[in-house]
């Protein structure tokens, strides 16, 4: 085929995201078919996932984003190779057009979310184009998500770690709705109440407990109600409601709560970092 317009070329780049050089190769090499170069495109994407399969992809993008009305938010990680591809605008746009979609049409979970449209194939299918673009390896690794009366998303700068906090009422100030979704990104409780952890985690820290007590010549007789005294410190350090707040450490979060409504609770949280 003879030369290419620059126009045919940039529409192809609109189309699929990829670079002026490989869109005009891809429209050589399929005589100008549009349909044809992009299929192209894609199964150089999954060329180059197929090479890159065993690389390590620990850098990326947690985002958090919540509904139109607040009753539902979401988190995702999509990760990548390099941090210079993590900074890169085009990957974060990316990384927000697929938690978009995970806002509006929430699936149940990630393997549902990798199977939802995203322009006209799926976002599964579409982060396997973008290797082809980007080259490196590209992983939709996380996907979270809440629904309350009141959703409230959190993410730090820089991209790496995320929150989203529901809440038991509507209409709550966003200063606290704020408050506590940094307390949770900055504190990563492991539960709202002392009532919300795992069993197997209270024992866990009991054991835990009895042997640092048993290690310091502690009497066998007086090993459970050490371990005890240890659990009830966890629960105040790693239970969100029972944790100081950050902004003020004089007070918890459930007495800030109260402070600006008596009624008001945490229901649920998510958080997600990617850390190096």
């Amino acid at each position: 085929m003879g030369k290419i317009p620059i126009a045919e070329i940039s529409k192809l780049r609109k189309i699929t995201g990829a670079g002026m050089m490989n869109c005009k190769n891809a429209l050589q090499e399929a005589n100008g078919d549009f349909d044809i170069a992009i299929d192209i495109i894609r199964k150089k994407g999954q060329a180059i996932a197929n090479k890159r399969a065993d690389r390590e992809a620990s850098e990326g993008v947690v985002l958090a984003k919540v509904s139109n009305d607040s009753s539902r938010g979401a988190i995702i990680v999509l990760n990548c190779e390099t941090d210079f591809v993590a900074k890169n605008n085009d990957f974060i746009k990316f990384a927000q057009s697929i938690l978009d979609q995970a806002v509006k049409e929430p699936p149940a979970s990630l393997d549902e979310l990798k199977k939802i449209k995203l322009g006209t194939t799926t976002i599964e299918e579409e982060v396997t184009a973008r290797i082809g673009i980007i080259g490196e390896k590209l992983e939709l690794a996380h996907y979270l998500k809440i629904e309350a009366p009141t959703v409230f998303p959190y993410i730090h700068p820089g991209n790496k770690l995320a929150s989203i906090v529901g809440f038991n009422k509507k209409g709550l100030e966003v200063q606290v709705a704020k408050d506590i979704a940094m307390q949770v990104a900055a504190m990563n409780p492991v539960a709202v109440d002392k009532e919300n952890v795992p069993k197997e985690v209270i024992d866990k820290e009991i054991e835990i407990g009895k042997e640092q007590a048993r290690l310091e010549g502690k009497p066998d007789n007086l090993l459970e109600r050490i371990a005890m005294g240890k659990l009830g410190k966890f629960f105040k350090e790693n239970t969100l409601m029972n944790q100081q707040f950050i902004k003020e450490n004089k007070k918890t979060i459930k007495e800030y709560l109260q402070e600006a409504d008596k009624e008001l609770t945490v229901t649920g949280f998510e958080r997600y970092t990617i850390s190096n």
